[in-house]
């Protein structure tokens, strides 16, 4: 028996009954339906065009409307670990499209999924081949699975490489580092025996209420679509699909609001355009990600996953997306359920496949989609092209990961060099120290001398939590090192480095108590006091605030910003000793600390960084890592004034002075602004150059500016290039993020950085919605934030 070399081999099984019988295995194929001749379908010389049309036109209706579901992965969904012989009589003895989070050991409240065979990772290869062997040697059609998993920070799987948290990520700007965890995300992955990555995410977090602005980017469509791209394109490198989340103007829930509402957006046509469908359109079109996830909220009435403007006009005709398109987790019963324009589950099922969804995904039995839509199907409700062209999308899929070639991970026993090396921790904590931001830093308190500080507290209710460095999405069962303990190991034996608590993540009646204030109990008193006294007793003192998991995420949206609980009573008591106070604030989203930036000397964000996070800051809080990351989000003053982000219209984030205007009513301006970060270095910038000064709307325009580090370390630098357009046929943002490097010099070094402008970088939304380039001025700015800008030089497009 002829068999493909490094298939069979490796998996290490015995071969089924039926197989044996007939062998499927062939050089250079696969005998996938089991006929015993080479169908155009099953030969890798054909194009997959052709595949495709073969294979459907094999393919019974039961097949093809299995290909239009996901299995969620054991214990969510799947209840067997392995397969077994009652999987001949579930729905997928007919195939399935795709298979959720299988054996990848999830932790976490809503979903716990211990499993043997997450670890050691050729384990977990090696079963994920006997679940995908399952597949083609006991279904008719022998169609192979897509094993997906999320990966916004680090692959969903048990001890896979950590991430920070995307916002984290997004504070980098760093896109070739971005690349670089993408392609250890889709390695991995394909170690493991995933084929599709649920990663990144491509919302703008436009309201700092939204809990999960932890998982975004940030809020400017520039800057995400930038991210989002090396990330997309570091996972198809290896050979991975990536699917973009979550499509469309799903992020700006009505107040900020999460949970069951999720729905709602107050946002209008051109603003969809410009700042929500932005970074979608230009990962699509740039890098060309595999699969894209449906929302389940609505926009103007119409929900997303029952809308064919949003899943096939936009998303295929005008976008040019090849992939699939799968649902998020009851986007389709939701139709039904809450948004109410299906009548009953049945009708909810037809408009999700008229409008262009290829695969339903809930956390119910397949089946639960799959008989009603054969139903449909009998009824003639559905037709036959409609199915076939959304089986073909999928289809599609697996030809293009080489899934009807090779269907197995060829070398399970690989995965366990593959997965979480030296290389990649090493890649990880880079990302770690270059998500830093330095918010404040009065009379350069930072960095630390250790020679200085010879008795340090360590105090606050984050100094020896550790939940925020592992969440839903992310890796699990990595060691992780606390603030308190990687500030310990950190000073070692030149000092001495105490902890009290100090206070609690929150209070006995919060949220409440961000509008009704109680007075302390006595244990909170007492908590305070004895930080204070030992505060007294040292140095310096490190208060470690924010939020943990349970205040920021999916459904945990807030209606105020402020520190949680006690802890800016704290920061007061602690700030009254006169000892010097550092904060360091692990969060998920921007708070509103106006008494703490304005009376605390020193404050770092650390955002939710990743199972290093103690090592990191302490690394940056005693000088070894000079924070370079900035802002990827605006901070405001006070919830009062959200909206409040960049870009923005002229003048609509205005004060009250100027014509027009009077009156001192209203707190203006931003905290810190979006792009802003410190460093324990300066920059300078000179020798703005753009060519040509005088262009055509088609052509490029080139900009070269030098940065200098001019101060005494070595450091990075954010060069941040704005546009501003000077007069325009429809109102455009005052200016906008165009162009961002980071670049790490040295000191008294100086570097030329060059970005080039496209026709796109220029191009505005008409008043017929057509997206043109204008003739007329523009302005290049370029900065260290939006709001610092150093260096103006116009040009003109004829």
């Amino acid at each position: 028996m002829k068999k493909l070399p490094l298939l069979l081999p490796l998996l290490g099984l015995a071969l089924s009954a039926s197989a044996q019988q007939k062998n499927i295995y062939h050089k250079g194929w696969v005998d996938f339906n089991k006929n015993g001749r080479m169908d155009v379908f099953e030969d890798p010389s054909q194009t997959i065009d052709k595949r495709i049309a073969d294979l459907l036109s094999q393919m019974t209706v039961e097949e093809k409307t299995c290909q239009m579901a996901t299995l969620y992965g054991y214990k969510r969904v799947l209840k067997d670990e392995m397969p077994v012989p009652n999987w001949k009589n579930e729905v997928w003895k007919d195939g399935i499209a795709n298979i959720d989070e299988e054996l990848n050991n999830l932790t976490s409240h809503t979903d716990d999924a211990p499993t043997q065979y997450s670890y050691p990772f050729s384990k977990h290869a090696s079963a994920i081949n006997t679940i995908q062997k399952w597949f083609v040697e006991e279904t008719r059609m022998g169609i192979p699975v897509d094993f997906t998993n999320e990966g916004i920070h680090g692959l969903n799987h048990d001890r896979a490489t950590p991430l920070p948290a995307p916002i984290g990520i997004g504070s980098t700007w760093d896109k070739q580092l971005v690349r670089q965890a993408g392609q250890t995300v889709g390695r991995e992955a394909k170690a493991l025996g995933y084929t599709n990555v649920y990663a990144p995410i491509l919302d703008p977090a436009r309201d700092q209420r939204w809990g999960r602005v932890v998982e975004c980017y940030g809020e400017n469509p520039f800057h995400i679509a930038e991210m989002g791209k090396q990330m997309v394109l570091g996972i198809q490198e290896e050979g991975v699909a990536s699917t973009l989340k979550h499509y469309a103007v799903y992020s700006v829930p009505k107040g900020g609001r999460d949970g069951s509402a999720r729905t709602d957006p107050h946002v209008a046509p051109r603003e969809m355009h410009q700042v929500y469908l932005y970074p979608f359109r230009r990962v699509i079109q740039e890098a060309h990600p595999m699969g894209v996830m449906s929302s389940y909220n609505d926009y103007d009435g119409v929900p997303i996953t029952g809308s064919y403007y949003f899943l096939t006009e936009l998303l295929r005709q005008k976008f040019g997306f090849q992939g699939y398109v799968v649902s998020d987790s009851e986007a389709v019963e939701f139709l039904y359920s809450k948004h109410k324009v299906a009548a009953d589950y049945k009708e909810a099922v037809r408009q999700a496949v008229e409008a262009g969804l290829n695969v339903r995904t809930n956390f119910t039995m397949p089946q639960t989609f799959i008989l009603p839509l054969r139903e449909l199907i009998k009824e003639n409700r559905i037709s036959m092209k409609v199915i076939d062209s959304r089986v073909a999308d999928v289809l599609r899929v697996k030809f293009r990961l080489g899934l009807f070639d090779s269907p197995y991970v060829k070398d399970p026993k690989a995965a366990d060099k593959l997965v979480h090396t030296a290389a990649d921790e090493q890649m990880s904590l880079k990302m770690n120290r270059e998500a830093m931001v330095l918010l404040k830093n009065e009379n350069n308190l930072l960095p630390l001398d250790k020679g200085k500080y010879k008795n340090i507290l360590v105090t606050g209710p984050l100094a020896v939590e550790s939940n925020y460095s592992v969440s839903r999405y992310g890796p699990s069962h990595n060691p992780i090192t606390s603030v308190f303990d990687g500030i310990k190991k950190y000073v070692g034996a030149a000092g001495k480095v105490n902890y009290l608590k100090g206070c609690d993540m929150v209070d006995a009646t919060w949220p409440e108590s961000e509008i009704i204030e109680t007075p302390l109990t006595t244990a909170e008193q007492a908590g305070i006091d004895s930080a204070v006294a030992q505060a007294k007793l040292s140095d310096v003192v490190i208060a470690v605030v924010g939020e943990d998991a349970d205040r920021v995420g999916e459904s945990l949206s807030r209606t105020g910003l402020n520190l949680p609980g006690r802890q800016l009573r704290l920061i007061q008591a602690l700030q009254a000793t006169g000892k010097p106070v550092v904060m360091v604030m692990i969060n998920g989203q921007p708070l509103t600390i106006n008494w703490e930036n304005k009376y605390v000397p020193a404050i770092l964000e650390a955002w939710f960084p990743s199972t290093q996070s103690g090592q990191v800051i302490a690394e940056t809080l005693f000088g070894d890592n000079n924070p370079g990351g900035k802002l990827p989000i605006t901070f405001p003053k006070t919830t009062g004034q959200i909206e409040f982000n960049f870009p923005f219209k002229p003048n609509s984030q205005a004060g009250q002075g100027g014509q027009n205007s009077w009156g001192h009513t209203s707190v203006n301006g931003a905290l810190y602004p979006f792009g802003y970060g410190l460093s324990y270095t300066k920059f300078e910038y000179s020798n703005l150059q753009v060519s040509p000064e005088k262009g055509q709307s088609q052509g490029d325009v080139t900009v070269t500016v030098d940065v200098t580090n001019t101060g005494q370390r070595q450091g990075d630098d954010v060069v941040q290039l704005y546009l501003k357009d000077d007069v325009s046929s429809v109102t455009t943002y005052e200016y906008d993020l165009r162009g961002f490097e980071r670049v790490n010099l040295k000191p008294g070094e100086k570097k030329t950085v060059t970005f080039t402008l496209h026709p796109d970088d220029l191009a505005l939304l008409d008043k017929n919605m057509n997206w043109t380039v204008e003739p007329g001025t523009f302005q290049i700015w370029i900065g260290s934030s939006s709001q610092d800008i150093k260096l103006k030089k116009g040009f003109t497009i004829e």
